[in-house]
């Protein structure tokens, strides 16, 4: 553990106190400790030079360098990346007591990129500092702009939210070095644990094909997927240690911009690992909500997104106030940054407020379309089941529907109604709604339960799953969990494998289709092909007709209410008129037909 830099006449003890430096730990996260400060300027009160340690980002002192503050040159240290942050940060002392960065402090802070440049000295007994860090912008010129703080004192400096900066910082020099960043995509490395028992049944190399889908959807390139085998997750990042340094190195070879988790994670799960990695991370969690939100077209839709980010987002408020407040400067962002912070909860809290006021209008607005729907005594059927299984292809399919089909996770997310003729004077309103996926986030089921209750409110479920994705049976699961939690699991419902067109096995020949359902009730069909759809309308219209018979009434004027009665009941087909009363030839319910089998003419 040398020290490196001016020992001309130092003696041996406070070469050994310097290298105690070496010894130092300070938190993840934290710029330094109160401990730390103390000695390094004790040590440049002792001396009359400055005494700089340079630190990663797990708060291991990497190097330890004494000089004086007018011919300061900071020695070179490993760098990362060629395009981000170095991971070091530098933390000096200067003899003067005049914390102000110097030039040669601004010069070293651009050339080696640290992750922020820190100049303590004390001031009547008070320990005082300085911060400067880059912007992530550049000059015309193509140099590196450089923002930072006044002086503060050390207890405000370490309420700065050193992950949320550098992440921050990161993200603006990754999207400098593009050209055309609207165009490029950012580059993901995407990272998923095999627990011993994981809980959905997927393995975790199929959970993270999955998972590539969702990050393409999202509009990024995956450019590397890891997975780790353990028991559990690690309480601190969610994976080990030295998978988080490999990702780390890896993320220099890619030059990758993301880091997408296979899980939810915690909020100081993510903190670690984007501090360790100089990665921005995300979960499996905050990227459906990001499709969502690109996906989401109709206002009601853009309000449930809204709604379930903010209540994700909340938690992860810890600390980026103290950064805004502090380090943007300028009127209406001085202050406390804690204050700051409370006030941007308080806003989310509002607004949370808010949008569950419109949703539950909107729900009301559902519920009166519904009952508009009821009085024309037309049965009902919702297409649920899997992203992607073919849902929007089957609705336009059967009803001309024209709503958006593409061969993408979560391609539509307004639920959609339209009437489907089944068959001679049989007719449903049929419904599309969001498909469905493992690991569905509890915040968008509970934000999108207006939109689910098209489900909960229908006849007839119409499961449909992709016969060509190998675990389908997973899929049919994980659908059946979300229709549980929503209240509809006991809903008839009858299956739809779609995707047919796709089974065929090595010798040309098509898979056995009984084999398929497995028992279940449905059919296995290609929405492509007509003659498949027909056989779909027909099992409806069987499902339909089951539990529903038609009378022939002849009913006497004098019980001219009982005609008013049977309009409301069921489903008037024709109607004429003798000399006994009005005859009526009428669809209804077994469970209906008792008052009125009196008036039933026997052919």
């Amino acid at each position: 553990m040398q020290v490196n830099g001016d020992l001309n006449n130092i003696k041996a003890g406070t070469i050994a106190e310097l290298e105690a430096l070496y010894e130092l730990e300070i938190p993840s996260g934290q710029i330094i400790t109160r401990e730390a400060a103390e000695k390094m300027l004790a040590l440049t009160e002792a001396l009359g030079r400055e005494v700089a340690i340079y630190v990663n980002r797990k708060g291991n002192v990497q190097r330890v360098s004494v000089g004086d503050d007018a011919t300061v040159e900071l020695p070179d240290v490993k760098q990362r990346s060629n395009i981000r942050l170095s991971g070091i940060r530098c933390i000096h002392t200067h003899p003067s007591s005049d914390t102000r960065l110097s030039g040669p402090d601004i010069s070293s802070l651009k050339s080696m990129r640290f992750d922020c440049m820190v100049a303590m000295g004390r001031k009547n007994g008070k320990i005082y500092a300085s911060m400067g860090y880059l912007s992530g912008d550049t000059t015309e010129e193509g140099d590196y702009i450089v923002h930072g703080t006044k002086e503060i004192p050390l207890k405000e400096l370490n309420a700065i939210d050193l992950v949320q900066l550098v992440v921050m910082i990161n993200h603006q020099l990754g999207k400098k070095q593009l050209k055309n960043t609207d165009e490029q995509p950012e580059k993901a490395i995407l990272a998923g644990v095999s627990f011993n028992n994981r809980p959905y049944g997927w393995t975790a190399e199929a959970s993270l094909a999955e998972l590539e889908g969702l990050a393409e959807t999202a509009g990024a390139q995956v450019v590397a997927k890891i997975v780790q085998n353990k028991d559990k997750p690690d309480n601190a990042f969610f994976l080990g240690r030295g998978k988080v340094d490999e990702i780390a190195m890896l993320a220099q070879n890619t030059e990758a911009d993301l880091l997408i988790i296979d899980d939810e994670i915690s909020p100081s799960q993510q903190r670690n690992l984007e501090l360790n990695t100089g990665l921005r991370v995300v979960d499996r969690t905050a990227l459906i909500l990001d499709i969502f939100a690109q996906r989401a077209q109709s206002a009601a839709g853009k309000l449930q997104v809204e709604l379930a980010q903010l209540k994700y987002n909340l938690p992860r408020l810890g600390g980026q106030g103290l950064i805004l407040s502090r380090l943007g400067g300028g009127i209406g962002t001085r202050g406390p940054g804690e204050t700051k912070l409370e006030m941007d909860r308080r806003r989310i809290h509002s607004r949370i407020h808010e949008l569950e006021e419109k949703i539950e209008k909107l729900k009301q607005q559902r519920q009166l379309h519904r009952k508009q729907r009821s009085h024309s005594k037309l049965a009902s059927a919702a297409l649920v089941g899997y992203t992607n299984a073919g849902k929007s292809t089957i609705l336009n399919a059967l009803s001309d529907a024209e709503v958006l089909a593409e061969d993408k996770l979560f391609a539509t997310l307004d639920p959609t109604t339209r009437l489907v003729n089944l068959a001679e004077n049989q007719q449903i309103l049929l419904t599309d709604t969001v498909g469905f996926i493992q690991k569905l986030p509890h915040t968008l089921v509970s934000a999108f339960q207006a939109t689910l209750e098209e489900t909960t409110e229908a006849d007839l479920l119409i499961h449909v799953v992709d016969a060509s994705e190998p675990n389908y049976e997973l899929q049919i699961k994980a659908v059946v969990n979300v229709l549980e939690e929503i209240g509809a699991k006991e809903k008839p419902a009858i299956f739809v494998f779609n995707k047919a067109d796709r089974l065929v096995t090595d010798d040309g020949t098509r898979f056995d289709r009984l084999r398929m359902l497995n028992g279940r009730e449905g059919v296995v069909i290609s929405a492509k092909n007509p003659a498949d759809l027909q056989q779909l309308k027909e099992k409806i219209a069987e499902f339909f007709k089951q539990g529903r018979v038609t009378m022939k009434l002849c009913i006497p004027y004098a019980d001219g209410s009982m005609v008013t009665r049977l309009h409301d009941v069921g489903k008037v087909l024709s109607t004429n008129y003798n000399e006994k009363g009005t005859i009526v030839a009428v669809e209804l319910n077994i469970g209906d037909t008792a008052p009125y089998m009196q008036y039933e003419i026997k052919e």
